[in-house]
């Protein structure tokens, strides 16, 4: 299967029916004015040594290799050539929390929605990087085990919703044992070996009501992996909304009590898990809120070899029109529009 690197050159062969319009206007013109002071049956004995068909043919050469020459410029590519490399990256797993909490609309559109936009740029940074995705509320389980598929990423993450998990809850100690298990660590088929090449990600308000996640941070950290948090939300909290088949409704989610249940930011325990973690805590409504530091965390890492890599690309053939091209106007050049007795061999 032929492949055009710029094809989007081709667009210019478009303008050669234009120049054959051009070259058949002039050549009617030029007739026209020739009848004007001889008659058409004179023509032989005036013009001894025109040819009808000569200039339709040098026309052909001079289009013919002006095509090839836009066909070598959109550089066609077939075949394919092999090149093996080796592939070297860090680990990261993402632990997004989807508890029904991060749907409160304290930042804009919720924090669930900003979460996404915050994991999809920097998805955007990476570069030959693995990634994972974790998803947990009361429980947690492994949306996507390590991949360096970013398009696939962004698309599992586009279909992330916090009717996903029934539990309800954040136990971000859980999410973070599932990101080590994604690393390898406990898989009694393969032998762990720590190195400062893996770091967790964990985006979420902070309301861990479930496990120990400052412990689960630092035993992550004892075997290598450095644990960072992203807090998502604003510590003045905002209610929760409630949403029915239809679509969201006016109402609020409630306790017992009758009361409106309000979420708010726990900076002080997605601080305490990034200390335990010895990584960097975020919050991704700040004032100052950029992924600069999670990103200089990540570059920071070091880059383990995952293998070698077998590639194939295209190989670009824009050598053959191009050296038919020339042939065709160097053609065009020699053919003279009159016989010449001294270059028969051009004779058409």
């Amino acid at each position: 299967m032929i492949h055009f690197e710029h094809i989007e050159y081709l667009w210019l062969l478009l303008a050669l029916p234009l120049l054959a319009l051009l070259w058949g206007w002039y050549e009617w013109r030029s007739r026209r004015r020739l009848e004007q002071w001889a008659d058409k049956a004179m023509f032989p004995r005036l013009l001894p040594d025109r040819t009808r068909w000569r200039p339709v043919f040098k026309l052909s050469l001079t289009l013919l290799g002006l095509a090839l020459l836009v066909v070598a410029l959109a550089n066609p590519q077939f075949g394919t050539k092999i090149e093996k490399g080796k592939r070297a990256g860090s680990d990261i797993a993402i632990c997004l929390d989807i508890s029904n909490s991060m749907m409160a609309e304290d930042i804009q559109p919720n924090r669930l929605e900003r979460s996404k936009r915050v994991i999809g740029n920097l998805l955007s940074t990476l570069a030959g990087d693995r990634v994972s995705l974790i998803v947990f509320a009361g429980t947690s389980y492994i949306q996507m085990p390590l991949t360096n598929d970013y398009s696939a990423t962004k698309l599992f993450l586009d279909q992330i919703s916090c009717d996903m998990i029934a539990s309800q809850g954040t136990a971000i100690g859980d999410a973070i044992e599932k990101a080590m298990q994604t690393f390898g660590y406990g898989d009694p088929d393969r032998e762990w070996v720590s190195n400062k090449g893996r770091a967790i990600v964990v985006i979420s308000d902070g309301e861990n009501h479930e496990d120990d996640a400052v412990a689960a941070a630092r035993n992550a950290h004892k075997q290598g992996v450095i644990v960072s948090t992203i807090g998502m939300g604003l510590p003045t909290g905002a209610p929760i909304p409630e949403y029915s088949p239809r679509g969201r409704t006016n109402n609020y989610k409630r306790n017992k009590e009758g009361s409106i249940v309000m979420t708010s930011l726990n900076e002080q325990m997605l601080a305490d898990i990034a200390r335990a973690g010895g990584g960097t805590y975020l919050h991704a409504a700040g004032p100052s809120a950029s992924l600069s530091d999670i990103t200089n965390l990540i570059e920071g890492l070091e880059k383990e070899e995952f293998g070698e890599a077998v590639f194939s690309r295209y190989e670009s053939r824009y050598r053959w029109p191009l050296a038919a091209a020339l042939l065709c106007l160097v053609a065009e050049v020699v053919l003279f529009e009159r016989r010449n007795k001294k270059f028969k061999l051009f004779e058409p």
